[in-house]
């Protein structure tokens, strides 16, 4: 199936999506093994997150996938469940250095972060799992070394459940620091059981079933060491379910705020105060529920501009019949729940989402929504009339306001989803994870003859990836396009930290950026077509 177009629209004009699948000849050979038991535990349908990151500053994004481990010791006992680290050495083809670069993880794994977060130049990556986390710092190379006990990350055994995480700089002091999101107390010994009581099936139980947990958020304190202070900022207050995050300053007053995704009950929007403390205004701000009061499957987000007024947007994957909420940030800290407005309602309903990227995919200059999809459960089959394995899914933007959406790729059990330009033609590929498949690797061949540009910040004052940095770009047909630099977005997962930008026929006019802290910085007339390398001034 190598080479091989996939692209099913339901727009008359043709598929404006099309990416080629190029897994068989990138020798990515990753299968994700959930290890599944006839107990249905609950962190078997849990797993899958996948991050792209440049671990040797050669400007192709690499690979890093999380992987399961064997029940219910939950070690990585034999190499099929290691984790795997694959170097991109020429956009097309990857080799796995796994062991070479000592990554293969420890216990069950959920989730990778990556950032540089000791600002040495090089990019890091931390690892959340089932009661065990991992952080790693690349010595360069992509050569890591297991720093978690130095860094005052090993919180005593048994450490709850992480799912996702982020790294930003919450404080503004240059040095990012680390939220980790938690989902609930498990233990194997106390799986409830959930489907037919007569014992023709077994499902994954729903979330009420299990308790929740409160998420942590640790301070980089610098010199490798971090303090907990989710007491202290007010985070650990909050007790929830929470599967995914994303972080915008979306209120526009400077500090980095945070949302999570949780499941099957209220979000949480942590209002960032300046003062080192967090407020949760998620009800107030209108993201807690969606329009119809209802708390949803929450699973994986992003935080970005879809309409290009300059303010970010959140998009959320859910179940299906529950729909892929879209809130419209109205300004003056509110939202509105635009799922129906922007057709996203009525396309979305059928699908279950997890991993969920806001990138502009034929590069037209409006942001369009990318959902990797599957049902929870792999035997949805027998007791319902959904499908267990989806494709993956395209909403593409426009000057309306209303999405459409193709499909694409060979329906599975989809999870994670990382998304760079891996093969640097100017277009956003995008890696998935698939439960007891191979990994996808998809490239994007969407948008031919459009302009784009991308940019690659180093921070100064800043801390070295320039996480946090708000981009505003205008162009000569009088069009001014936003985005902001992070790596958090989607399920589980991490996106390359390169900021790209879409332009249509048009031309750049003016880069503007502003540095965390405020410092605003001004580039005129940047060249299209090619990527931007720009030092904190």
């Amino acid at each position: 199936m190598a080479c091989t177009f996939f692209a099913l629209a339901l727009a008359a004009a043709g598929p404006r999506a099309v990416f080629r699948d190029a897994t068989d000849a990138s020798g990515i050979a990753f299968i994700l093994r959930n290890a599944a038991t006839p107990e249905r535990h609950q962190i078997e349908t849990m797993l899958g997150g996948v991050a792209a990151f440049d671990c040797d500053n050669d400007a192709r994004p690499d690979l890093y996938f999380t992987n399961g481990a064997r029940q219910p010791q939950l070690d990585k006992a034999t190499p099929d469940f290691y984790n795997r680290l694959y170097r991109n050495k020429d956009g097309a083809t990857f080799e796995d250095i796994t062991d070479r670069a000592g990554v293969r993880g420890e216990g069950y794994s959920m989730a990778a972060a990556t950032a540089d977060f000791d600002n040495d130049g090089f990019a890091d990556l931390f690892v959340a799992g089932v009661n065990r986390n991992i952080l790693y710092r690349n010595k360069g190379g992509c050569v890591f070394e297991d720093v978690t006990e130095k860094a005052g990350l090993a919180a005593p055994a048994p450490q709850p459940w992480a799912v996702a995480a982020a790294w930003f700089d919450y404080n503004l002091d240059g040095r990012l620091d680390l939220f980790l999101v938690h989902y609930t107390k498990w233990d194997p010994k106390t799986e409830p059981f959930c489907g037919d009581t007569r014992g023709a099936y077994r499902t994954y139980c729903h979330p009420k079933y299990y308790e929740g947990l409160p998420n942590r958020l640790y301070r980089n304190e610098g010199g490798g060491r971090f303090t907990d202070v989710s007491a202290a900022s007010r985070i650990g207050k909050h007790i929830g379910k929470g599967m995914g995050v994303a972080v915008s300053d979306y209120d526009g007053d400077g500090d980095p705020d945070v949302f999570v995704a949780n499941d099957a009950v209220p979000n949480f929007l942590f209002r960032n105060e300046g003062d080192g403390t967090f407020q949760e205004v998620a009800l107030e701000a209108g993201v807690a529920f969606n329009d119809d009061g209802r708390a949803l499957s929450s699973m994986g987000v992003d935080f970005r501009d879809i309409d290009n007024d300059g303010r970010d947007d959140l998009v959320i994957t859910a179940l299906s019949n529950e729909t892929f909420p879209l809130f419209r940030n109205a300004g003056k800290g509110l939202f509105t729940d635009i799922t129906y407005p922007s057709r996203m309602g009525a396309l979305s309903l059928p699908l279950s989402g997890w991993g969920v990227g806001v990138i502009d995919v034929d590069n037209d200059g409006w942001k369009d929504i990318l959902t990797a999809n599957a049902d929870v459960n792999d035997n949805t089959e027998v007791f319902s009339s959904r499908k267990s394995r989806l494709p993956l899914a395209v909403f593409l933007n426009g000057p309306g306001g209303a999405f459409t959406m193709e499909t694409m790729g060979t329906p599975a059990l989809h999870r994670g989803a990382a998304f760079a330009d891996f093969n640097g033609d100017g277009r956003m590929d995008v890696a998935v994870s698939r439960i007891n498949a191979r990994a996808a690797l998809l490239l994007n061949e969407s948008g031919a003859g459009n302009r784009w540009l991308k940019v690659r910040l180093t921070g100064r004052t800043a801390n070295r990836d320039g996480i946090g940095a708000r981009l505003k770009l205008t162009l000569d047909d009088g069009r001014t396009l936003f985005n902001h630099v992070t790596t958090a977005s989607g399920y589980a997962s991490s996106s390359d930290r390169v900021v790209h930008f879409g332009l249509g026929a048009a031309k750049p006019v003016e880069l503007q950026i502003t540095w965390p802290g405020g410092r605003v910085q001004k580039l005129a007339e940047p060249a299209a077509g090619r990527l931007l390398d720009i030092e904190e001034q």
